[in-house]
């Protein structure tokens, strides 16, 4: 399984259950995960659940859907759009990209890049 569709399953099922751990598993204990919305990056597989757990409560229900994966032996560049529903049940959607260096297997360094006043105006505007 490539590491694109091993990122992409550990996805879906925290999508779907919010079971972090499968994403967790897939990052090197030096491992550094940022995005726009966090101020300082987060390190290692428990930096990774916090990062998840974050993620997933930010939503009601969410769905995540790939237009276009590319990939080499160190790295995974994921276009993704996201969409479904804020807790209290407001619909939402946003888009981005998201660069995964995995040049030893595990996840090194997992980036997301997305406008982050494109989502916040829908959580204002739903609040």
């Amino acid at each position: 399984m490539s590491k694109a569709s091993a990122f992409i399953e550990a996805l879906r099922r925290l999508e779907e259950s919010g079971d972090v751990e499968p994403m967790a598993r897939l990052f090197a204990p030096d491992a550094e995960l940022s995005n726009p919305t966090i101020s300082r990056p987060l390190h290692g597989p428990d930096g990774a659940r916090e990062f998840w757990r974050g993620y997933r409560h930010t939503f009601g229900e969410v769905r995540s859907e790939f237009r276009c994966i590319a990939e080499s032996d160190r790295a995974s560049l994921l276009e993704w759009k996201s969409h479904g529903t804020l807790a209290h049940g407001a619909v939402f959607s946003y888009e981005g990209v998201s660069v995964i260096e995995h040049p030893a297997g595990l996840i090194k360094r997992f980036k997301a890049y997305f406008d982050p006043r494109a989502l916040g105006l829908q959580l204002g505007r739903a609040a």
